[in-house]
């Protein structure tokens, strides 16, 4: 039986929570990765307020599920969370929570690593900037 904890949230994260999970007796390395939406301002001078994200749930919580297992035939993870917002997250809130626990450190790095970036690369979730001018546009995942 795995531990694992993958969900597709329309509410605030908690890195806590994330961090509680993850504890285990067997752990010597937990890796946390929190992505929040940044203050940034555009070249045209707009400031962004949010990111709005949308998900295909079912298909993005089954891609999810995949890269968990790819990263646990890769490493000796003892428990693996998956977190994403959907809906609007403002500047400073985490849209993202992933978090491993493995026996040492240097595991725990590279699988919280891996699976970040292989959500960014394949998962079913997108994200639109949404400007203090009113204005949104739609970010090429890779790149954001």
């Amino acid at each position: 039986m795995t531990s694992d904890r993958i969900e597709i949230l329309d509410s605030a994260l908690s890195v806590a929570d994330v961090e509680r999970f993850l504890n285990d007796q067997a752990a010597g390395g937990v890796c946390i990765f929190t992505g929040n939406t940044r203050a940034e301002t555009h070249s045209d001078g707009r400031e962004l307020v949010a990111l709005d994200y949308e998900a295909y749930a079912e298909m993005a919580k089954k891609q999810l599920a995949d890269i968990a297992g790819e990263a646990r035939e890769r490493w000796p993870i003892i428990k693996l969370a998956i977190l994403h917002r959907t809906g609007r997250v403002a500047v400073g809130e985490p849209s993202v929570v992933i978090g491993v626990s493995t026996g040492h450190r240097k595991e725990a790095f590279e699988a919280c690593r891996f699976l970040i970036d292989e959500l960014k690369r394949d998962v079913a979730i997108w994200k639109k900037e949404v400007w203090n001018a009113g204005a949104s546009s739609w970010v090429n995942p890779i790149q954001g």
